[in-house]
């Protein structure tokens, strides 16, 4: 009879039928929403992506642009491996929406965590308009060494262009 009442007991504590008057429960968030929440870390929704972002060989510039922002990358392996261009990037949350004119149809989503820009594992087949050899912007997962517009401005491609234009303000 005791181990009746126990799991009687037991059961109605799991149940959720309440009357309405017990607090709800709040949903737990993951430890970067909490930390974000705390202050503790920047929200990468509200952080300027402008900056120099760089890992090995791997170069990604993006300065503002009177629309949105420039972007130019660089990816070089040696001698004739590699890719570079330039474009834009339309920023939505944690998120770019990025396009090289260039390579007409390459235009893909990145994201943007922080001081990181990450671009997809799988871009379109466009984008090997950008690139010689067996080299690829797939995957290019990059860290923001600087945020200054100046020095992601300087950022040139293999030809020895820049590979965002100068912006000129009036």
């Amino acid at each position: 009879m005791k181990t009746w009442l126990v799991l009687a007991v037991s059961l109605a504590g799991c149940s959720g039928g309440g009357t309405g008057s017990e607090p709800t429960a709040r949903p737990t968030n993951s430890l970067e929403a909490a930390a974000i929440d705390a202050g503790m870390i920047a929200d990468p929704a509200s952080v300027d992506i402008t900056g120099f972002y760089t890992r090995d060989t791997d170069r990604i510039c993006v300065v503002p642009a009177p629309q949105d922002y420039k972007i130019g990358i660089l990816v070089n392996y040696g001698d004739d491996l590699g890719c570079s261009g330039s474009g834009t990037a339309k920023r939505t949350g944690g998120k770019l929406d990025v396009l090289f004119p260039a390579a007409p149809g390459c235009g893909f989503e990145a994201r943007f965590e922080g001081d990181r820009l990450i671009f997809p594992a799988k871009v379109p087949a466009a984008c090997a308009k950008l690139c010689q050899g067996r080299a690829s912007i797939a995957a290019l997962d990059v860290e923001r060494i600087s945020d200054s517009t100046s020095e992601a401005s300087s950022l040139r491609s293999r030809s020895g262009q820049f590979a965002v234009r100068r912006l000129t303000f009036t």
